[in-house]
């Protein structure tokens, strides 16, 4: 049989290819996802809209590393800010404490003279007391300081504080708030207020009532106010010179 008889033999195949029929639609299908059939697939404008409410939306309270990384960022920002104020602080204080140096030698120079000029024997002792610069006239190995310097109540005590620090003012151009004292008077002079401002301290936390010291200078006024301060009452000056005084009242 040739290759002619067998095609002719050979049974009759069907080439027609059916078209598919497509799937029906799940009603549980996200149609954003797989297109409204009725409305046809979404345009660009409305994916470009949704991604931008997406990202619009809050993300709630969620830190991320982010967050993590500038709080602590933030952190150090903040000590570094400290850091530099204490180093700006110190030159200043080094400055400061060169000022009230150069406020006792000027004053130290000053008595010095005074003294040689009236023949008076005293030796001079120099040193800052917290922002003041302090100078006391004391007793020397040729004799004691003259106790006139000091006065009564200490009124040329506080005349001559006056005319040094004036002296001290020329010299530096600045105002100076420095302590003089003579023959140790400031100083026992404050133990005594001590125990004046503790008594009467006592009284008014026993009575209730507010209490009034004699007349003081200013000096002594800041004693007995520190003492009242640091025993959580309150205190006031009333008056005028020379008959200020400090009352005392309950907390």
């Amino acid at each position: 049989m040739t290759e002619a008889d067998r095609a002719a033999e050979a049974p009759e195949v069907d080439t027609t290819v059916e078209a598919a029929t497509p799937p029906a639609a799940d009603p549980s299908t996200d149609s954003a996802a797989t297109g409204d059939i009725a409305g046809g697939a979404p345009s660009s404008d409305e994916v470009a809209t949704s991604a931008e409410a997406v990202a619009a939306e809050p993300s709630g309270d969620v830190r991320t590393d982010d967050d993590s990384t500038e709080d602590a960022e933030d952190a150090q920002d903040a000590e570094n800010t400290g850091d530099a104020q204490d180093a700006v602080a110190a030159p200043r204080r080094g400055v400061r404490r060169e000022q009230l140096e150069r406020e006792g030698e000027v004053a130290a120079d000053f008595l010095e003279t005074l003294l040689d000029i009236c023949d008076l024997d005293g030796d001079l002792d120099v040193d800052i007391d917290g922002d003041r610069a302090a100078v006391a006239i004391v007793d020397s190995d040729e004799g004691r300081v003259p106790r006139r310097l000091v006065g009564q109540d200490g009124q040329v005590l506080e005349a001559l504080q006056e005319l040094t620090r004036l002296a001290v003012q020329s010299q530096t151009g600045e105002r100076s708030r420095l302590m003089l004292d003579v023959a140790g008077h400031r100083a026992g002079r404050r133990a005594e207020l001590v125990r004046l401002a503790s008594d009467a301290i006592a009284s008014v936390r026993a009575s209730g009532e507010p209490a009034a010291l004699e007349p003081m200078s200013a000096f002594e006024r800041k004693v007995v106010h520190d003492e009242v301060l640091a025993a959580g009452l309150r205190s006031e000056s009333e008056g005028s010179e020379p008959r200020r005084h400090v009352v005392i009242s309950p907390a």
